[in-house]
């Protein structure tokens, strides 16, 4: 089951980096090409930082060569929240966490087949598991292999 998460600013505060809460609260963004996971190639699964839900399998992550780590397809949608965003003046569907509402990036519609789409996300906002380890935990299979 899906239990959400709710933790008050402080908590937050503790738990998170000044980076991480930066990014994962305050809807911030890590500079383009510097974040631990845009290279990574490890097989897994990448998880919320904040919460640990899992949210996209190294099987559908690809080099867009944009400066984020990018995925076509998230595990569980449900795991997922979209939102629009309208800052900078422009049209952006913003992506969260669902269980604890931690930003995590934005979804773009320019991605590979099958789904054509570009979940564009911040590697601050990620932990990973390796793919022994998420296997082991039961994590759960990815919705596209």
């Amino acid at each position: 089951m899906h239990h959400r998460v709710y933790k008050t600013d402080d908590e937050w505060r503790q738990e998170l980096t000044p980076e991480q809460y930066r990014i994962m609260r305050q809807k911030g963004t890590e500079p383009p090409f510097t974040g631990a996971f845009l290279g990574h190639h490890d097989p897994g699964i990448y998880c919320c930082a904040g919460c640990g839900s899992t949210l996209f399998s190294s099987k559908v992550k690809f080099d867009s060569d944009t400066g984020w780590p990018s995925f076509w397809a998230p595990i569980n949608p449900s795991h997922i929240a979209h939102h629009a965003d309208r800052t900078f003046l422009r049209d952006r569907t913003e992506v969260s966490c669902d269980r604890c509402g931690a930003h995590l990036g934005h979804v773009f519609d320019d991605g590979p087949p099958p789904t054509g789409l570009r979940y564009c996300i911040n590697s601050a906002a990620l932990a990973f598991e390796p793919e022994e380890q998420a296997i082991a935990e039961g994590l759960g299979a990815p919705a596209y292999e």
